[in-house]
């Protein structure tokens, strides 16, 4: 089993740069599918599970190299999986412009959370809670003011009265640090599993390693293209 220091010097820009693309392909596949699939379903909360989701996967990324600024990374490569709308359905990139705002404040709300965290995210369970919860009420929070005057859809624009942002925070940033409370420990503990997993099948099998990260890129950007024409029709 390889200790810390020897796993971060292993990790290349490389291997980094592989992670990022991953993670944040998978988190816009989630977007892309769960987003229509959870409002058909009528299940409640949807913003807070996709948030949920967004938190627990970056919270991976944390786990497994304990660097922050990837999460800006995985946070704009989920917002180009986003925005394949636009050259798929001919649509102005407007249509997912709140959509990407959220995910990118939920990006470097993170970010900006763990850095002051620092090493109390290893550490301790409690920066483990504290830091998602306070990263999805801060982004939560931004998103209230620039998702109205970006391109606020009408169940937004519900809120734009006296006290809205109260209300909004209530009934979304709740459920916003809800969801993230519970799903960014689970992805932070995979990621730390992971970061001893991955450089002992990458030494063992570097031929399965690549494959593997592609196919799982292919994979996601043909569901995506595929889920974006079919919700269309």
């Amino acid at each position: 089993m390889q200790s810390d220091n020897a796993v971060t010097e292993n990790t290349s820009f490389t291997d980094m740069a592989i992670m990022v693309l991953v993670l944040g392909t998978i988190w816009g596949f989630s977007e892309v599918f769960l987003s229509d699939t959870i409002k058909i379903w009528g299940i409640p909360f949807r913003a807070g599970i996709l948030t949920g989701i967004g938190i627990g996967i970056m919270g991976i990324a944390l786990g497994y190299g304990k660097k922050v600024l990837p999460l800006i990374g995985i946070a704009l490569v989920t917002m180009a999986a986003k925005q394949l709308v636009v050259p798929v359905l001919q649509c102005s990139v407007l249509c997912k412009a709140n959509s990407c705002a959220a995910v990118f404040l939920q990006g470097v709300a993170l970010c900006g959370v763990a850095a002051i965290a620092g090493r109390k995210l290893n550490n301790t369970r409690s920066a483990r809670f504290i830091t998602p919860i306070s990263a999805a009420l801060a982004s939560a929070g931004a998103f209230y003011f620039i998702g109205m005057k970006l391109a606020p859809c009408p169940y937004l624009l519900s809120f734009n009265h006296a006290g809205g942002f109260l209300s909004f925070m209530t009934a979304e940033g709740l459920a916003w640090a809800a969801f993230s409370g519970i799903l960014f420990p689970a992805g932070y503990k995979l990621g730390s599993v992971l970061k001893n997993t991955i450089p002992e099948i990458k030494t063992a099998k570097p031929a399965a390693y690549y494959l593997t990260a592609a196919t799982a890129l292919i994979c996601c950007y043909t569901a995506i293209t595929f889920f974006i024409i079919t919700s269309s029709i």
